[in-house]
């Protein structure tokens, strides 16, 4: 039997030796054995900024679809978007964590309890003027189709970071988009699946699915205009610029909409990064009431 030194390199044997890991795999701290060094010439506190604004997106996201667990028009559709948040927040773990070995934690961990892991006081202890998801994930669900043309929009843009990231200078977040990227072009494959459903539907549902698109893409406005932290990681090879992405979204969207017999929205003009510098509006906080009440009350409390 081989011996593994670290308990990462245990998870890499197990899962082909790709250099990966597999999220919710059952260990306690996510990057055991990762070598967490911020590469050379690289901010540790940008580094962990932008491991927020990729963790909040896959977080909120994550509590918006769960938000359709028992309220989804088919069982097994119920299960499939509960496995899509399952996947993002195992996604969300691991930028968090990384954001919090990079030293970013802000006010969290002063309101944590020292039991609390960094990701999960970064998740439940900071308040809405700290996260960094966009305006895209963040916006209610609306109905069931309205949610699959989010979830298209979203899995598309996230897919195509990821892609790119899989070449960071930074390996935890490489290793994670080089996982992340399998999950995501799964569920932008399930999404466009359903929208290509409804679109071509019954006039009901080709109704709602042009309402649901006409509502997402102004959404979008913002998901393409990059912070300078995001500038600044780029140029040093550690992240990418979300305006790279545009035209690859463009096609993706524009592509699966047309097939579905729907009329493509006019693009949105791009405007400043709102929720990528702690501008939201009121129904994140809404969100937050839900994914926070419980660890909020019972700071002290492990499960």
């Amino acid at each position: 039997m081989t011996h593994e030194e670290t308990v990462y390199d245990a998870l890499d044997t197990a899962h082909g030796g790709e250099g990966q890991w597999a999220f919710g795999t059952g260990f306690d701290e996510p990057l055991a054995g990762v070598d967490t060094t911020v590469p050379d010439g690289v901010d540790p506190a940008e580094l962990g900024a932008y491991c927020l604004m990729l963790g909040d997106d896959a977080l909120v996201l994550a509590q918006r679809l769960t938000q359709w667990v028992t309220a989804a028009p088919e069982l097994e559709e119920e299960v499939a978007i509960a496995n899509t948040a399952l996947d993002l927040l195992g996604q969300a773990r691991l930028l968090l964590a990384r954001a919090g070995s990079a030293g970013v934690l802000g006010r969290s961990r002063a309101l944590a309890t020292d039991s609390i892991p960094d990701e999960d006081a970064l998740a439940y202890f900071r308040d809405p003027d700290e996260f960094r998801n966009t305006g895209l994930v963040e916006a209610p669900g609306g109905d069931f189709a309205r949610t699959v043309v989010r979830l298209l929009a979203a899995t598309t843009v996230r897919l195509a970071v990821f892609t790119r990231l899989r070449e960071s200078r930074d390996p935890v977040l490489a290793a994670i988009a080089a996982k992340g990227v399998h999950e995501l072009a799964y569920q932008r494959d399930h999404a466009a699946r359903w929208v290509l459903r409804l679109g071509d539907g019954t006039p009901e549902s080709h109704r709602r699915a042009q309402a649901g698109a006409d509502a997402v893409w102004p959404l979008l406005a913002e998901v393409f205009s990059p912070t300078d932290v995001e500038l600044r990681l780029t140029a040093a090879g550690v992240a990418v610029d979300p305006a790279a992405v545009r035209d690859e979204v463009v096609a993706v969207l524009t592509q699966v909409l047309e097939q579905a017999t729907l009329t493509v929205p006019p693009w949105p003009a791009s405007e400043p990064p709102r929720g990528r510098t702690g501008t939201h509006g009121p129904e994140l906080t809404e969100l937050l009431a839900d994914l926070q009440g419980l660890a909020r009350e019972h700071p002290a409390a492990t499960w």
